[in-house]
């Protein structure tokens, strides 16, 4: 069911029906023809100037995009406007930039006369299934570079950004009408799972794009796989936070705050590991304790809210239960507090061991683990020691180590002395059950794009 349920009050405030079986089979034409009388006809100027009218769009109507995601998922407001901010900057980044990085790419001949090149083009309509944590920021970094490229997209949002995703998508009709575009560039559907699973199968549709759980992007990446579909996934992550030296112990503190409690907690790529050289461990806890608890959550609307809700009742149950039970199962409670509704108050926790749940899991809220190290090889293979792959946080004042940490972590980002450092031109994914492929900057643009060869005799 969609339905926007603020998780602050708890209250259903509406309803959106779900798309019916023929709808969706009308969504897939409008995509289709979209891509066969528009896209593959146009230059890659006109696409650039719609995307980059749908920036603006984002940015003249920030404030009631950031209220509605308030409503739906509790995103603290000032977070909320800085998404919208960030759609905008994507989708500009793609107007902006595209044009050049599609441009035809000279092969030099080994042999024979003539000219060869590569010229970039679309494939056709993609389905993006995207998730809740970012109602805005996700649909932008899959749509701005593929609508660039010169696919059409039929968006599945979140069952609960059923008003976020029609928003977006009366962003999308506003720019289309304005500029002349066809009106299926952009299609938003109230699909169930059974109607995505049509979807992916239809021969008119290239590729998927999915961001969630690994559960998610099992069942998305076998239904592709069976249909000979292209498949982006970006999946889950346990992201560790080395410290390994510092000359600001505060500060690095806080940036470990900071990249545990954005979006209340809810980001794959958050900080959710704190593994620290045991010189520096006990200062550490103690000033992290400290920190990360002096924010708890309050009410999302407030300007000066740093933590609000937890998305549903559902993810406040499951971080409950992942919590208790590493409790249960040994771990050592550093600070915690009483759950009220769906505001989760921030827990700390060490003493986790391999034999507990609690090491392998994601822990999708603001609860964090600590962890000691006694040098830099142990600290490598405990960030290694996970299922996932998606980003990582060293710290160290020594250039040659932060290179050499680096180059070891198994993670498709690394981040050396900052956080929340994410923009427009910067490739974000990962690697082992983080997922596969990648969005954001020059590289989501390669994702789902015909690298046609021509090859000119003479």
């Amino acid at each position: 069911m969609y339905a926007v349920v603020n998780p602050a009050t708890g209250e259903t405030l509406r309803e959106y029906p779900t798309i019916s079986d023929e709808g969706v089979g009308e969504a897939i034409s409008s995509a289709h023809s979209a891509f066969s009388e528009w896209s593959r006809r146009v230059p890659v100027a006109d696409r650039a100037a719609l995307i980059a009218r749908v920036a603006a769009l984002h940015t003249e109507r920030r404030e009631e995009l950031a209220d509605i995601i308030v409503r739906e998922m509790g995103k603290p407001v000032e977070q909320a406007l800085g998404e919208v901010d960030f759609a905008a900057a994507i989708y500009q980044y793609y107007a902006d930039n595209g044009p050049e990085f599609l441009a035809d790419e000279t092969i030099e001949l080994a042999d024979g006369g003539g000219s060869a090149f590569i010229r970039r083009a679309g494939l056709g309509v993609l389905l993006g299934i995207m998730p809740w944590n970012f109602p805005y920021y996700q649909v932008a970094r899959f749509a701005g570079p593929n609508v660039v490229v010169g696919n059409t997209i039929v968006l599945k949002h979140a069952p609960q950004c059923p008003e976020s995703a029609a928003a977006i998508a009366d962003i999308f009709d506003t720019a289309t009408k304005e500029l002349g575009a066809h009106a299926g560039v952009y299609v938003n559907v109230y699909a169930t799972n059974e109607q995505a699973a049509t979807i992916i199968a239809d021969p008119r549709v290239q590729g998927v794009s999915v961001t969630g759980s690994e559960r998610a992007g099992a069942a998305v990446a076998e239904i592709a796989g069976r249909n000979l579909k292209k498949v982006v996934l970006e999946l889950g992550g346990s992201d560790p936070f080395i410290l390994l030296s510092t000359d600001d112990l505060d500060g690095a503190v806080q940036d470990a705050v900071s990249a545990r409690i954005d979006n209340n907690g809810q980001s794959c790529n958050a900080a959710k590991r704190f593994i620290v050289l045991d010189e520096l461990f006990d200062e550490f806890q103690q000033k992290f304790v400290e920190a990360f608890t002096a924010s708890q959550p309050a009410d999302p609307t407030a300007d000066d809210t740093v933590l609000g809700p937890l998305s549903s009742k559902a993810a406040t149950d499951r971080l409950q239960e992942q919590l208790d039970r590493a409790i249960a199962q040994g771990a050592t409670v550093l600070a915690k507090g009483e759950t009220s509704g769906n505001f989760f108050p921030p827990a700390v926790i060490t003493d986790v061991t391999p034999e507990m749940d609690a090491f392998h899991e994601e822990f999708f809220g603001p609860v964090a683990a600590l962890y000691k190290v006694s040098s830099e090889e142990e600290a490598v293979a405990l960030a290694n020691d996970t299922p996932f792959g998606l980003g990582s946080y060293v710290y160290t004042t020594d250039d040659e180590q932060a290179l050499r940490v680096a180059d070891q972590i198994d993670a498709g980002m690394v981040w050396v002395n900052i956080v929340l450092g994410d923009s427009a031109e910067l490739p974000f994914g990962g690697v082992k059950r983080s997922g596969s492929g990648r969005e954001m900057g020059r590289f989501a643009l390669e994702e789902f794009v015909n690298k046609k060869l021509i090859r000119i005799n003479g």
